[in-house]
């Protein structure tokens, strides 16, 4: 395996792109699953029809932004959902090549800042994570991979192996994503030790209206504290939101309120506007 790092090529009329002018995947790697997954991607998009943004992460003890998140963008109008584009990813056999296109965008975009990045669960059983020419090993700051709750963990102790491989190459953490939608597993936190657990959206929205639902997200916070992970609130929109959120002691949170997904990354204001 060649630790040779493969150059991504962004756009060249622009000084700081976030995107490709060409696939920075000329050939394959000259086997013929790599040749199958390479035709698999460009059955499936070409290199200009992705771009990344960013969302910021913020500390809300601090205040600030604690890190950014990079999210996928698709100009392709059926694939505008980043879900729907992995779920095609998955059926070409693309999945860990289209991860590791993203990262190579992703990467060099935040230096200087903890970067979370989006992994589907497929990529946990294909060999692109792990190879040592990886976007994620060159990064200046701490990187959060963050798996889905919202799509089924098969293949439990190979990818619980692979997490255990990439944490111990340095700063790779685990953020189990989603929790509280989908196909949530409590045992996932347990057995997969996540650094990070985000909490899904669904049990944010309305949250100063709902007393039995700020109780449960203060239980999750204070389980997710005993096994040694810190809580994301995702999803933030208003100052009710954030206030009742602040009482159950979430560690960080993510939101409209604090900034939208945008490129360039853009300063925000943690000026939270009060109550009433």
């Amino acid at each position: 395996m060649s630790n040779r790092r493969e150059t991504a090529k962004p756009d060249p009329n622009s000084e700081t792109a976030n995107h490709f002018a060409v696939s920075p995947f000329g050939v394959g790697d000259g086997n013929a699953s790599s040749k199958d997954s390479l035709q698999g991607l460009r059955n499936l998009i070409a290199a200009e029809d992705l771009s990344v943004v960013f969302q910021p992460i913020v500390d809300v003890q601090a205040p600030r932004v604690y890190a950014y998140e990079a999210l996928v963008r698709c100009r392709i109008p059926g694939f505008q959902d980043p879900s729907e584009l992995f779920r095609r990813a998955v059926e070409e056999g693309c999945t860990g090549r289209l991860g590791r296109m993203i990262r190579e965008l992703a990467v060099p975009l935040c230096a200087g800042m903890p970067l979370f990045l989006n992994i589907h669960p497929v990529e946990l059983q294909e060999p692109w994570l792990v190879r040592p020419d990886d976007p994620l090993y060159f990064h200046d700051h701490a990187v959060f991979l963050e798996v889905t709750e919202s799509v089924p963990l098969t293949h439990f102790d190979l990818c619980r192996e692979v997490l255990k491989e990439l944490r111990a190459r340095g700063q790779v953490h685990l953020v189990v994503d989603d929790l509280g939608a989908g196909y949530s597993n409590l045992k996932n936190i347990a057995d997969l030790e996540p650094r990070m657990v985000k909490v899904d959206r669904q049990l944010v929205v309305g949250i100063e209206r709902n007393p039995r639902r700020r109780k449960l997200v203060s239980g999750i916070v204070r389980l997710c504290t005993d096994l040694g992970a810190e809580v994301v609130a995702e999803g933030v929109e208003t100052p009710a939101e954030f206030a009742a959120l602040k009482e159950t002691g979430v560690h960080y949170m993510q939101g409209y309120l604090f900034g939208r997904p945008a490129f360039p990354i853009a300063p925000i204001s943690l000026e939270v506007p009060k109550l009433g």
